[in-house]
């Protein structure tokens, strides 16, 4: 069974942890419609990717109140 041979020190374990933390995400504008969107994503907003629409937005649905 591993037991480490010295006590790890709290310094040294956050050191070893600096690095792990989460980074903010990096959100471009949309060359379409403006909107933020992720770098080297379809844009979830109008469905356009590198000046073309890669994804056909459909129209809005209306559902009846009794279908939901």
């Amino acid at each position: 069974m591993a037991v480490p041979q010295n006590r790890v020190t709290r310094s040294k374990r956050n050191m070893r942890r600096a690095h792990d933390s989460l980074v903010a995400a990096n959100p471009n504008e949309c060359s379409n419609c403006g909107e933020l969107k992720r770098p080297h994503h379809v844009c979830p907003s109008c469905g356009h990717y590198a000046d073309r629409e890669v994804v056909a937005q459909a129209a809005a649905v209306d559902l009846d109140d009794d279908a939901a």
